[in-house]
């Protein structure tokens, strides 16, 4: 496949043999060795110097002499991309045909404010990696006994109050889950709060906030030691820049305050409790598209990540954008070499402006530890055909489809606007998907070609599968398969619409993805440093 006409390079669909006949508008050559499927081969002789382009932008120069038909390795191309400007043009966009799409609902879980959750969670948080221990110690008191396994120390005094609160009711198998209209509790725990700059715990407060506020999310009980960097005082500061000022009950416990540890507890699980009670009356109630707020991440891409499930995600946000719904492009190391693209898409010079110094900076930072964007490239990445970050990064642009681009925020601000929006996070699996969860969406597409055992507390991680071979050898992770993409028996826009299906029944609660399953609750938070 070559991926547009402006590319001196094609894309193995499937493995070629040496010699294998390949025919192109200029006319025909022969492989003048083996191209194993998902890796690129030249459409004529280059020399050393020479540019080198797939999807229609510079993605690197040869090292080497390369024949016409010859491997496009690491050996031979050395990565380039673009330079970029301030915003040129005015963007025209067609939205596509959503007429289908049109008053269809999902059932969500509304809180004040507006937003929409697609599931209803309960938070207990730290502000300090010293109060781990004390989350964890209410983990094991409040999973078992309310329906979610993990028994120990505290267990009894939960008894006893959900025994008082089901007195005289069904207590079979069937009825073991105390609270059946709230999806659990989860326990966040890390290792900032303290020790670091205090720009560090700001944005962990606002990450935290982020959590909240979130519409997945019922209310949160906070666990503070006293003393720390990240004070009760922020958190609440960024509460209220995100607009949640009464509409949550947000429960906050001091040590130092309450003095000794079983006091802490033992009015943390009491009034925590209570509040799961109040939590437990939420029911779901129809909501339109336009309320989905959908993280759109990539994570062991492949070399048909930027044929078939990005593609195909990016349909999703451009039906979503078109629909007053929003999405989250993020992961900027890997829009090295598109970022012009990207510009020129923006609705407004204010935020062309902020991706440029969001993107230069973070770069900045890279190269004054001796690194860059152009080492983010894995292992695993390279061997399935990924040979240079400008490659990578023009198939995962893919992700935000053609549409404008409504803002550009930075780490850890939350979503503000309809259609989509570029959010600085690093490539990084876990960091990047607890920044989107953090941001407000309640719903995450992750494609992957090599197989990516990740999720998140409170947000469902669909997995999608760029190829079919991914699908059928790791099930267990695997949501959708888009590998019909590449056999060419679905094209991206019936399978951006059979996406988008699914995800209506997985916002209502009609299905659980895989990442619920196994219950893959990964939480990191970003320490602005360099991360890839």
């Amino acid at each position: 496949m070559r991926l547009d006409p402006r590319d001196n390079v094609m894309v193995a669909l499937t493995d070629l043999p040496e010699g294998e006949l390949i025919a192109h508008d200029a006319g025909s050559f022969a492989l003048v060795e083996p191209i194993a499927a998902k890796h690129k081969f030249s459409l004529t002789p280059l020399a050393p110097g020479d540019e080198v382009t797939m999807y229609g932008v510079l993605v690197g120069r040869a090292r080497l002499a390369i024949p016409q038909g010859g491997l496009i390795s690491t050996d031979n191309l050395a990565h380039d991309a673009s330079p970029f400007a301030r915003r040129a043009t005015s963007f025209q966009w067609t939205a596509p045909d959503v007429s289908a799409w049109k008053g269809r609902t999902w059932l969500g879980y509304h809180r004040p404010g507006g937003q929409v959750g697609t599931r209803n969670y309960w938070l207990v948080i730290p502000l300090v990696f010293c109060e781990n221990r004390n989350v964890d110690a209410l983990r094991e008191a409040f999973e078992e006994e309310l329906g979610y396994p993990r028994p120990r120390r505290y267990r009894n005094q939960v008894r006893a109050l959900v025994q008082g609160h089901t007195a005289g009711a069904d207590q079979t198998p069937a009825a073991r889950r105390v609270f059946q209209n709230l999806d659990g509790i989860r326990f966040l725990t890390h290792t900032l709060g303290c020790g670091g700059t205090r720009q560090d715990a700001q944005a962990l407060c606002g990450l935290l906030a982020g959590y909240i506020h979130h519409p997945n999310v019922a209310g949160a009980t906070v666990l503070s030691l006293g003393c720390q960097h990240a004070q009760p005082e922020m958190l609440l500061e960024e509460l209220e820049k995100r607009g949640e000022r009464a509409g949550k009950p947000v429960l906050v416990y001091s040590q130092q305050a309450i003095g000794k540890e079983t006091d802490l507890l033992d009015r943390a699980i009491a009034e925590t409790f209570a509040a799961l009670v109040q939590a437990n009356e939420v029911r779901r109630e129809p909501a339109g598209l336009d309320k989905l707020v959908v993280g759109l991440k990539c994570g062991g891409s492949d070399g048909f990540s930027g044929l078939s499930a990005n593609p195909a995600i990016g349909h999703v946000s451009d039906l979503l954008g078109a629909l007053g719904g929003r999405t989250l492009l993020s992961e900027f190391p890997e829009l090295c070499g598109v970022e012009q693209s990207l510009i020129d898409r923006c609705q407004s010079d204010e935020a062309a402006d902020r991706f440029i110094e969001l993107m230069t900076s973070y770069n900045a930072r890279a190269k004054a530890v001796n690194s860059g964007f152009e080492m983010n490239p894995s292992p695993g990445n390279i061997r399935d055909g990924l040979i240079t970050d400008a490659i990578k990064s023009a198939g995962a642009a893919r992700k935000g489809g053609t549409g404008p681009v409504a803002d550009v925020l930075d780490y850890p601000e939350y979503v503000r606007r309809n259609g989509l929006t570029l959010l600085c996070t690093p490539g990084n699996d876990v960091e990047c998907v607890t920044a989107q969860t953090g941001s407000g969406a309640n719903l995450v597409l992750f494609t992957t070609g090599l197989g990516t055992p990740t999720g998140n507390p409170i947000t469902p991680v669909v997995k999608l599968a760029t190829n079919t071979a991914l699908a059928e050898r790791m099930p267990d992770i695997i949501d959708i398969d888009t590998g019909p993409v590449i056999r060419g028996e679905a094209t991206i826009e019936t399978m951006g619409e059979a996406i988008l299906e699914q995800m209506i029944a997985i916002a209502s609660g009609e299905r659980l993805v895989c990442a619920e399953q196994l219950r893959q609750e990964d939480f990191i938070p970003w320490k602005r440093g360099v991360s890839l």
